[in-house]
């Protein structure tokens, strides 16, 4: 992908609070196996396995602990620490968003992606992202782009300056997509063609990042600390907040409807297509849900 300019679209982001998991069958809940601070879930749909990353500690140390889960779509555990900082040769300190393109899984880790093999779990090298803070989510487009949101803090979620969005080219380089402070402490994204969909953690703003566009101005939700998003195959999308304690269902256009409530922390989500669920890290319960999505009437 090209390099984008910043379009700041107004997505009609109207929170209706009604009816939220409403008929919906009860999540399947992974809790007590031994994560610790899950931060993202994603879906490796080759192995047909859950990955959760866990900082485990805080998500600005530098202490080389954090580690990958393994877990089955039943919820049980495949591997508690299938990557593993605490390993010989793995480097691993506050794992977030992960990604999988060209047989690699890339993974956000304060100022570096890190690269393991997809299959294997085996460490292939690392990015590192000049001036970044905190690279927090990871994005793969259809073509095998790789784009790295930084929300731009420092240690206590002081404001650091470094509000940014980086494409990791050929996993060799990083260039700048999108950089400053109107970007709201970037965190979940999500590609579509020539777009990228952003949530933002700091303004609560939803907005897209698209090629020779000019920039506009966003829309904040009423309730932010937005985290995760994904993108279904009808073009709505979901996205988890912390202000809510929620994750949210809708066009980017709106309406959006509540489909999963009393979730505290809800981080980057994840999702299932085979199955139809979406996937959600409580991140300071040390906890996974796995829920059905089901058809808004």
């Amino acid at each position: 992908m090209k390099k984008l300019k910043l379009l700041l679209s107004a997505l009609a982001f109207t929170t209706l609070a009604c009816a939220a998991n409403e008929g919906a069958a009860d999540p399947i809940v992974v809790q007590d196996v031994g994560f610790a601070t899950p931060e993202s879930v994603l879906h490796d749909t080759t192995a047909d396995l859950y990955l959760v990353s866990n900082i485990n500690g805080s998500p600005f140390g530098t202490d080389d602990n954090g580690f990958i889960s393994r877990i089955s779509p039943d919820g049980t555990v495949s591997a508690l620490k299938w990557i593993d900082g605490a390993s010989d040769g793995v480097t691993l300190h506050a794992p977030k968003g992960m990604g999988i393109a060209g047989g690699l899984l890339y993974v956000a880790d304060i100022d570096h992606v890190r690269m393991f093999d997809a299959t294997t779990g085996a460490p292939q090298g690392a990015v590192r992202v000049e001036g970044a803070t905190f690279l927090n989510d990871i994005a793969t487009g259809s073509d095998g782009s790789v784009f790295v949101s930084d929300s731009g803090f420092n240690d206590g979620f002081e404001p650091s300056g470094t509000d940014a969005i980086y494409e990791i080219a050929a996993g060799k380089k990083a260039s700048t997509v999108a950089r400053g402070e109107a970007l709201g402490h970037p965190n979940g994204l999500l590609v579509r063609g020539e777009e990228i969909v952003v949530v933002t953690f700091g303004s609560g703003e939803v907005y897209v990042v698209s090629a020779g566009a000019e920039r506009s101005t966003g829309v904040k939700t009423e309730q932010g600390s937005l985290d995760g998003v994904i993108g279904l195959e009808d073009s709505e999308l979901l996205v988890s907040s912390w202000g809510a304690e929620a994750v949210y269902r809708g066009p980017a256009e709106g309406p959006f409807t509540m489909v999963a409530t009393g979730l505290p922390a809800p981080a980057d989500i994840g999702w299932d297509a085979k199955r139809q669920r979406f996937l959600v890290p409580l991140f300071k319960a040390n906890i996974v849900q796995i829920h059905q999505l089901n058809r808004l009437e």
